[in-house]
């Protein structure tokens, strides 16, 4: 079982796989707590309950490839997850997972304003599902394993 993260500014959408890494499906979406107390308890709540092997935090890169401010937030929550858990922490590329959460949803009938409880957790959905096809097909993981480093 492996559990996903989408990190956003104001909400964290988190997903699961089944215990055979073949399907991602949502969970739930925690509000962001930018001192980072509440918001990184539920998530380490949620990987105990799910008895998780391992959390892949998604990498929000631009479509060049560059760094951005959203992606240094990713790291540095990814890092502080890293530091929490007793399980790996591995951050894998997401670019678009938004735009295609956002999609997926308009396509299923919902309509923008209905959107915002769900689309973080169907984000984390699309990054998650993304890295267990990518293992399969590579047969490694996907992305860089996070490196718990000191912090405040």
């Amino acid at each position: 079982m492996r559990v996903g993260v989408d990190v956003g500014t104001a909400r964290i959408g988190l997903a699961r796989s089944d215990p055979h890494g073949m399907l991602a499906t949502p969970v739930e979406t925690v509000s962001r707590d930018h001192s980072g107390t509440t918001d990184v308890v539920r998530i380490v709540a949620v990987v105990a309950e799910l008895g998780a092997i391992e959390v892949v935090v998604g990498l929000p890169l631009a479509l060049s490839g560059n760094r951005t401010a959203s992606t240094n937030d990713a790291v540095g929550f990814a890092e502080v997850l890293a530091r929490s858990l007793a399980v790996p922490v591995r951050l894998v590329d997401e670019r678009l997972s938004t735009v295609a959460a956002q999609s997926v949803l308009r396509a299923a009938g919902r309509k923008a304003k209905t959107q915002r409880p769900v689309v973080d957790q169907v984000a984390a959905t699309i990054i998650l599902q993304h890295a267990l096809d990518t293992e399969r097909a590579l047969g490694k993981p996907p992305g860089s394993p996070v490196a718990p480093t000191e912090g405040p």
